[in-house]
């Protein structure tokens, strides 16, 4: 089973619908004992980072998800929920989960003919194997929607690059962490292979 964080961030009910397509059993939810206890976790979202932070320290979800990564819980982040696993975010000057150390960066671009929020279908770059991108081709394009980008203090965590105007990281991994900046569950069949593979991923 997998756990689907509920933390009043969107995107819920469309990962839900992507594991119910891939016959995959999920659960949304916000109980800490269900969250800790969990075989995996989807961390989603669309959001605020500050409102989503408040959301989980209010509700100690922040402890729980902390200590699901620290029993080794496989962890896929989607967009918010790979933002506010980084250590500070710009968007409110937040300080976040701290589990991978970086910080998430509004988009500053010069091209004003680059509009803000990315939003739409772009291209990912895969820098290394991993066991979730076992079946992404070369030049495959990914969903995206978001004004802000994630950035490790440790490039070796990154996965996969994108570009708009600048590279950013696109797809980080950590231990039994795996984050996403893109929507997978909004991206076609390579978006759902993400997913399916997470499913079978033994970090």
């Amino acid at each position: 089973m997998i756990t689907i964080i509920n933390y009043n961030a969107g995107n819920l009910a469309s990962v839900k619908r992507a594991c119910d397509y891939l016959n995959i059993k999920s659960k949304i939810t916000s109980n800490i004992k269900e969250i800790i206890n969990s075989s995996k976790i989807i961390f989603p979202g669309v959001g605020n980072a500050a409102t989503a932070i408040n959301f989980l320290k209010q509700n100690k979800l922040d402890s729980a998800i902390i200590e699901a990564f620290n029993k080794g819980i496989p962890i896929l982040g989607i967009c918010l929920g790979t933002q506010i696993i980084l250590s500070f975010s710009e968007e409110g000057n937040t300080v976040c989960l701290g589990i991978i150390k970086g910080q998430v960066k509004k988009f500053n671009l010069k091209n004003k003919s680059l509009k803000i929020p990315h939003m739409g279908w772009n291209e990912i770059k895969v820098l290394k194997e991993h066991y979730l991108f076992k079946d992404i081709k070369p030049f495959t394009q990914m969903y995206f929607v978001h004004s802000y980008y994630p950035l490790v203090d440790d490039s070796s965590l990154i996965v996969a690059t994108c570009e708009y105007e600048i590279d950013f990281p696109c797809a980080i991994c950590y231990k039994n962490l795996f984050a996403v900046q893109f929507h997978p569950e909004k991206s076609g069949q390579a978006g759902l292979s993400i997913i399916k593979n997470f499913a079978t991923w033994n970090p």
